[in-house]
């Protein structure tokens, strides 16, 4: 279905400006007003980071996901910070997105649509709005969009030069991301390009060869039958981000010539976070009134009867490719709290995209005061949730994954059976732990493997 020559019902009442007078969760504290309205006013007059045309396109492939004829790969960091805004980071992250990418093709015989967390998740939800050491108690730490994660006072000041500092830093790295595609870099004909060099001697990279040698000696054949087959050149991506600072949000917020409605260009596809998603909250106001495809985040303790009434509320016309939801239930309760809001979800008829999020409840701390994830854990909830989505007549049609390409040690188990020991060894991240780049590849794997099971 053509998602742009839908008609187009504009929601009531709404402006981007709106959700000012709901409650507002997770948001920074400015001490200065008048501040934060310069900041605001220069940001809304800076161009946009992404195209109302690709916004659309995006939603199509979403409705195409949604119907079972794509699958959908989204994937990034936990919270982006500016300092890691470095060509090697930013291209090991699409290289391991592109390799994923290409396990799963190979093995789902579909497409699959590639959604980076990235170029915008500079912001984190917290537990409490303050932290204690030692007696001392400041503001928690945000994300780089709000404050600094060094234990001071001046660090840990809601600062707004943050907010056009991160758009300037996700302007940065939507360039560079959208000048590799462009380039070549994303090229089937040339998937050595996305090789990282420390897993040369993975366990899994004799298997991931064997694949794009089978791969490339497809595509050959295709092309000395065919000529050059359109579209093996590049890759389609896309951007996504929690849209959590919603003064951040609003100033993206923009109409556009021959498309009705507010498009956030910030961003190809936000979404609300477990946290925010209260029906009468800030965020659901904010989030009803664009027209992108969004997404939200569906924890444990959701009812049937909340998830049905967000709906109502995010998805009013039952628009193809307008609403994601993605489960985060932890592997010891999905079994449990999925299948009830898989069955209410189908008897309403809702149209909606089922997407596994299998990170998230399955954070833990461990004796030596590390945060991680077990890869045991990551992997039962995903397979749990073939399971359930089978059985329930529902599809699971994508993941969503906190990784890096870069060679961290933050969650244990996988290939290498990472212990607590290993943790000290490579932790990197500020904020959760994340997948590197040979448990991403054996989740991949994982994934083709269930997928083949439950369907066929």
């Amino acid at each position: 279905m053509n998602v742009a020559s839908m008609p187009f019902h504009e929601a009531d009442g709404w402006l981007p400006d709106s959700w000012q007078r709901r409650t507002a969760l997770q948001q920074p504290h400015y001490e200065d007003p008048a501040e934060l309205a310069r900041v605001l006013d220069e940001l809304a007059r800076l161009p946009p980071l992404v195209t109302s045309w690709e916004v659309l396109a995006l939603k199509r492939a979403l409705a195409e996901a949604q119907e079972g004829k794509r699958f959908l790969l989204q994937g990034g960091d936990c919270a982006e910070s500016f300092a890691d805004c470095t060509s090697p980071i930013i291209s090991n992250r699409l290289k391991v997105l592109l390799q994923m990418s290409l396990v799963l093709v190979h093995g789902l015989k579909q497409p699959v649509l590639r959604v980076g967390r990235f170029a915008g998740q500079y912001a984190k939800p917290r537990s409490a709005d303050t932290e204690t050491r030692e007696g001392v108690t400041l503001p928690s730490f945000r994300g780089d969009i709000v404050n600094g994660p060094a234990f001071t006072a001046a660090a840990r000041r809601a600062d707004p030069q943050r907010l056009l500092q991160a758009h300037a830093h996700s302007a940065l790295t939507m360039n560079f991301v959208r000048a590799l595609i462009d380039g070549g870099f994303a090229d089937l004909h040339h998937p050595e390009y996305w090789d990282l060099a420390w897993v040369e001697h993975a366990p899994l990279a004799a298997e991931y060869r064997r694949m794009v040698a089978a791969i490339g000696d497809s595509l050959r054949f295709m092309e000395t039958l065919a000529g050059p087959v359109a579209g093996f050149s590049r890759v389609d991506f896309f951007t996504s981000h929690e849209a959590l600072v919603l003064h951040y949000e609003q100033a993206l917020t923009r109409q556009v010539p021959r498309h009705p409605g507010w498009f956030n260009l910030s961003t190809h596809f936000p979404w609300i976070g477990m946290r925010t998603a209260a029906l009468d909250g800030a965020h659901v106001e904010y989030f009803r009134g664009i027209r992108n495809p969004i997404a939200v985040k569906v924890g444990p303790s959701v009812t049937p009867d909340a998830l049905l009434a967000l709906i109502d509320v995010l998805d009013p016309e039952n628009e193809p490719g307008r609403l994601t939801l993605i489960h985060r239930m932890g592997h010891a309760q999905i079994a449990a709290k999925l299948p009830p809001l898989l069955d209410a979800v189908k008897r309403a008829g809702r149209r909606v995209l089922w997407v596994a999020d299998p990170m998230h409840g399955n954070t833990e701390s461990t004796s030596n005061g590390y945060k991680t994830r077990r890869f045991d854990n990551i992997r039962g909830e995903l397979d749990q949730a073939f399971d359930i989505h089978a059985a329930a007549g529902t599809r699971l049609g994508g993941v969503h994954l906190e990784l890096t390409g870069e060679n961290v040690t933050e969650c244990l188990g996988g290939a290498r059976d990472l212990s607590e020991a290993d943790l000290e060894r490579a932790y990197k991240s500020a904020v959760d732990p994340r997948l590197n780049y040979e448990q991403s590849l054996e989740l991949a794997m994982l994934i083709v493997r269930k997928s083949a099971a439950t369907l066929g």
